[in-house]
């Protein structure tokens, strides 16, 4: 890879001791389908070395990006475009999306609505 960081293996995770790994075997010691990985290279630009017979060839770094990748979009509920951002460094500290957070939001705004009504037809009984 480029200039760009090592990232390391998630604590506990057993990888072979090994230079290059396939993609199935990156595919099953990642958790997720062969063509995701090939959907995050193109995402994530990633360029994986090729055999002569062109299967993709990737490295412990390599595998490593896909951890942090899968991470940041399943673990954290990021977006593609913030987790390239995440990878990238350029992010500020943004926190992800987290759809618990945002339903109660959603119904907090809604106990607001009702207590200002109620309030409005306190003020003006003939309202209403």
């Amino acid at each position: 890879m480029s200039s760009e960081k090592m990232t390391e293996l998630p604590d506990g995770i057993e990888v072979p001791d090994k230079l290059y790994f396939r993609i199935g075997e990156v595919a099953q010691l990642v958790g997720v389908d062969a063509h995701v990985l090939r959907y995050w290279e193109t995402e994530f630009k990633m360029k994986p070395h090729r055999s002569s017979s062109g299967q993709r060839l990737y490295r412990k770094q390599d595998l490593a990006r896909f951890y942090r990748i899968k991470s940041l979009l399943h673990g954290e509920g990021y977006t593609i475009a913030g987790a390239r951002r995440i990878l990238n460094g350029s992010a500020t500290d943004a926190a992800p999306a987290n759809a618990e957070r945002i339903r109660d939001a959603i119904q907090g705004l809604q106990r607001l609505r009702l207590r200002i009504q109620a309030f409005r037809d306190e003020m003006d009984p003939n309202q209403g």
